[in-house]
């Protein structure tokens, strides 16, 4: 990436600093000197406003599985467009992909749209406690829900903060948050049934919901352990406890989910991302019995809701779309391709003495510190306090060598994507790897 005081990219920085705190408005994406500005992309390449064409190996925070401008989507949009952007009044098309939702995912039996992951995360925990009549929320160390008060606690939170595993502490993940929301969060360490099952025989008559995401990225992305959903789901059960799955990002995983891979039966889904075909989106899924607190008729919901974009024609028509094209047989393409990457990392990294491993799983790829990808949050913490700086510097040289992943060393795969985009990634990384060795 050019650092040349001339390029477009740095003046408009440098321009967009004067109006916007950092630059940009999405975190996610800042780096240092200053993140990427697109122009235009298509397919799995994005052009920034120097010019410079790249393979695009981040997808809009993994949500683009379809890549950029896949020209059904936008025909979709286009014609939605010209019959109208939004409207007060619930449309066909919201139906269209409600049913499409219902009919893919075994556990959701109603779902309700939204316009982002964090908003129906909020509405899911909602629910949950309207409809146990509880109040307080489990969750996992170190796995993000979204920027709701009560799920940003103990996400990255420092070794100092963590107390013992058998009981981590719950820490805050942001200024801005009242202290009395740290005491309404269990923090459970993951992987770890025998914790979880003493923690929840303790607390479990005052939880309203337990979340999980299936593949958390910001805790390293640890795959759960065979059997481990199936036993959350007994205890929860058990314990008259609403289990939530956050599948944001997950989805991907499986034509239905990450619930279809890793097993487990949720009562509510959170659902974002790929669900949107590229446009702001989320829902919440579920059992019938929860979902009807939403329901107006009868003299009112017990839970309120509602936006004024939510289940917009465009996003339904985009969604709909997106999802009847990510079939099974494209997932399970996919996900091929990613173990393919992922074993193509492993093979630089050994060849080059590196102190790295590949992690995820499915279309997911990430660089990860160690000889193992973690089983938990701390083991994620541990390796990335040493290879953090690594993982930098390589995210930067893979930049310059026309690929982007994550400054934090993730990567998804999009449909556009096959063979020929798989070895040019890894092409990339060995020569970043060289470039870059001290």
């Amino acid at each position: 990436m050019s650092t040349a005081a001339t390029s477009a990219t740095r003046l408009l920085f440098e321009e967009a600093c004067r109006y916007i705190p950092g630059g940009t408005s999405r975190v996610h994406y800042f780096h240092e000197p200053y993140p990427i500005y697109a122009r235009s992309a298509a397919g799995c390449r994005v052009t920034d406003v120097d010019g410079v064409e790249r393979l695009d190996f981040v997808n809009n925070m993994t949500s683009l599985i379809h890549g950029h401008a896949h020209p059904a989507i936008v025909a979709a949009i286009v014609r939605q467009a010209q019959r109208g952007t939004a409207w007060s009044e619930p449309g066909e098309e919201e139906v269209h992909l409600a049913r499409h939702l219902v009919e893919r995912v075994p556990s959701i039996e109603q779902v309700r749209f939204g316009n982002s992951g964090t908003e129906n995360v909020m509405l899911a925990v909602k629910l949950a406690r309207e409809f146990t009549g509880r109040h307080r929320i489990a969750k996992f160390e170190g796995f993000y829900h979204g920027y709701y008060d009560y799920v940003q606690v103990s996400v990255k939170s420092a070794p100092t903060a963590w107390g013992p595993e058998t009981a981590p502490v719950s820490t805050p993940n942001s200024g801005g948050l009242s202290p009395e929301v740290l005491g309404e969060v269990l923090t459970v360490p993951f992987n770890n049934l025998d914790v979880v099952e003493r923690l929840l025989d303790q607390h479990g008559h005052e939880i309203a919901c337990f979340l999980v995401d299936p593949l958390a990225s910001q805790a390293g992305s640890p795959i759960p352990d065979p059997g481990f959903l199936d036993r959350l789901t007994a205890l929860t059960r058990h314990h008259g406890i609403v289990l939530v799955y956050d599948e944001i990002v997950s989805f991907r995983l499986g034509y239905a989910g990450g619930q279809e891979r890793y097993g487990g039966t949720p009562d509510l889904t959170t659902l974002g991302k790929i669900m949107g075909g590229g446009l702001p989106v989320g829902a919440v899924g579920g059992r019938a019995e929860i979902m009807q607190l939403l329901d107006p008729r009868g003299g009112g919901p017990r839970v309120l809701s509602g936006g004024t974009f939510s289940a917009n024609p465009l996003t339904m028509v985009a969604g709909l779309v997106a999802m009847e094209h990510y079939t099974r047989a494209e997932v399970d393409r996919l996900n091929t391709l990613g173990a393919r990457v992922r074993a193509g990392m492993d093979d630089v990294f050994r060849r080059h003495g590196e102190a790295l491993c590949a992690g995820g799983d499915g279309s997911f790829a990430r660089i990860l510190g160690g000889d193992r990808p973690p089983r938990t949050y701390r083991e994620f913490a541990a390796s990335s306090a040493v290879a953090s700086r690594r993982i930098a510097g390589l995210h930067a040289a893979l930049l310059d060598e026309g690929v982007i992943i994550t400054r934090a060393g993730t990567a998804c795969l999009s449909t556009p994507m096959g063979d020929a985009e798989v070895e040019a990634f890894l092409a990339a990384l060995d020569r970043a790897v060289v470039r870059t060795r001290t």
